[in-house]
């Protein structure tokens, strides 16, 4: 039966995310901090366009604060969607999975898009290594998410099917 192997996959994967995405948000909110505590003296010597954009930090690149920003983020919604994927997919029933994919495919989308952010922060060129670190975790955490979000969907498909299976025998 194949739904055992997606539930106890799609069950080991939401804990290898909680830990991720809280790594994830450690280290941004570690960033914000870091950012804001020495942003004022740092922009203080620097062209007007970037003196006055609001979202510089003083470590990384110009790419940093988007990355930052949208790491915090998907860490925090990650973290939500992993915790309430865990209860949903104890379930295992179709209104409870449902649920977990909207939520995982949701989750991925806004990973994904950090992930791309770290891509670009990466090409821009030199970060401090806690950047480097939380680059590195984004990237695993996007692929982690996808497989996550792939077994939970297939547990959808095996869930309906075997509904549509007690349905006919009716």
């Amino acid at each position: 039966m194949a739904s055992g192997g997606s539930k106890s996959a799609a069950f080991i994967l939401l804990i290898i995310n909680l830990g991720l995405y809280f790594i994830v948000t450690v280290a941004a909110a570690w960033a914000v901090n870091h950012g804001i505590q020495r942003s004022r003296e740092t922009a203080s010597v620097l062209e007007i366009p970037a003196r006055i954009f609001p979202i510089y930090f003083p470590i990384g690149n110009m790419a940093t604060g988007y990355f930052v920003i949208f790491s915090l983020i998907a860490g925090l919604v990650g973290m939500g969607t992993s915790l309430i994927g865990l209860n949903h997919v104890a379930y295992w029933d179709a209104p409870n999975l449902h649920a977990a994919a909207t939520a995982s495919l949701a989750t991925l989308a806004l990973t994904l898009l950090t992930m791309g952010f770290a891509c670009k922060e990466i090409e821009l060129g030199w970060t401090d290594s806690n950047l480097r670190t939380l680059e590195i975790i984004t990237i695993v955490v996007s692929a982690t998410q996808l497989f996550c979000t792939g077994a939970i969907h297939a547990g959808v498909e095996d869930v309906n099917a075997r509904q549509r299976r007690q349905l006919g025998a009716f």
